[in-house]
């Protein structure tokens, strides 16, 4: 860090990406991509025709994305946000609405945190249950802007919507952030609530049931109010926030929605098939809504099986902590993908026993 670095920022602790590492070819389950590639129709979308079409600058209305999003949703182009991954809504969000301060769980998205530090918000911590759910009535009558993913992670567990309503109903005078990055693979969708409630904001992100992580395209549904406020941020900062190739694969995948459909039913099933076979190894593992899977045993400890899995070429994602040392985040990738590591963690504990 050079000494020329403002003051507010010499200070900040970083969000942690998972690792990309380079030295080897690996089984990737640490980052929480989707397994399957992009449809058809987006490889083609993305053609030599638009390729050609580099020079320009893209739309910084994103409005065709903005029509097919709102056709799908049944919302108006005014409640609707693009930004480049979900995560640049979610720091316009904060920045907008956590002035007065935020709260969120303690064990969640690490990103909330940083966001908060960036703009030099306080903000408050509530500790999940023993169980790792949330208790609805921490979130009631704050006063100050929430956020919450749903499903949370890295816990995949996700808040009954009704909870999430009680939330939002108790908080009038604040914004609540309801950050749905996984609720394509599981758990009921806060936005229908948005045209009731004028301080609810949902996130949503490409990166996960659309296949598009590498793309970054992201998007907010909210209150007109509430997209107006970060339409000030961006065009304050970066207006043409989406480039022109990713807004057309992001456009291309909504009106492939059959296909992407298909691959989360996929993925579902996998899923649902590793709990099981994760359980049968003595794993007790948490009712996960999402693409991951949330686990832990007392034979290895959480950061040793990570250590252990990635020398056999396989990546997962460990948090240490008091609470979430012990667990092990395995991303679902396709069926031989996770055979391979239900394979190699078999021998794991065979060899630990």
């Amino acid at each position: 860090m050079s000494k020329y670095i403002s003051s507010r920022y010499s200070s900040l602790k970083t969000y942690t990406p998972g690792e990309q590492p380079k030295d080897k070819k690996y089984i990737k389950l640490n980052t929480n991509e989707n397994p399957y590639p992009p449809s058809s129709g987006v490889i083609n979308a993305v053609n030599e025709s638009q390729l050609s079409s580099l020079n320009l600058y893209p739309d910084p209305t994103c409005s065709l994305l903005k029509n097919v999003l709102a056709e799908k949703y049944g919302i108006n182009q005014e409640n609707i946000f693009c930004s480049n991954g979900s995560d640049e809504a979610l720091g316009f969000a904060i920045s907008c609405f956590g002035e007065k301060g935020v709260i969120f769980p303690d064990i969640t998205y690490g990103f909330y945190k940083v966001f908060c530090d960036y703009n030099n918000y306080p903000y408050d911590t509530i500790p999940l249950n023993e169980d790792f759910t949330i208790n609805p009535e921490d979130y009631c009558n704050t006063g100050k802007c929430i956020v919450i993913a749903n499903p949370n992670a890295p816990t995949g567990l996700c808040l009954g919507i009704e909870r999430i309503e009680q939330i939002v109903k108790s908080n009038p005078d604040s914004v609540v952030i309801i950050d749905e990055a996984y609720i394509d693979f599981g758990g009921d969708s806060a936005l229908k609530f948005v045209s009731k409630y004028e301080n609810l904001l949902v996130t949503r992100t490409f990166s996960k049931s659309y296949s598009l992580a590498g793309g970054r395209v992201g998007f907010a549904i909210g209150n007109a109010s509430l997209i107006q406020d970060l339409m000030t941020i961006k065009y304050s900062t970066n207006p043409y926030n989406i480039d022109r190739l990713n807004l057309i694969a992001a456009t291309q995948s909504i009106v492939d929605q059959q296909y992407y459909d298909g691959c989360v039913k996929k993925i579902v099933s996998t899923r649902e098939r590793i709990k099981k076979e994760l359980v049968r190894l003595g794993f007790s593992v948490l009712d996960t809504q999402t693409n991951f899977v949330f686990a832990k045993t007392d034979k290895v400890y959480g950061k040793d099986l990570y250590l252990k899995l990635k020398d056999r070429g396989i990546l997962i994602r460990y948090f240490p902590g008091e609470r979430t040392g012990e667990f092990i985040r395995i991303t679902v990738g396709t069926d031989k993908d996770m055979d391979k590591f239900i394979g190699e963690l078999k021998r794991i504990l065979e060899e630990t026993k």
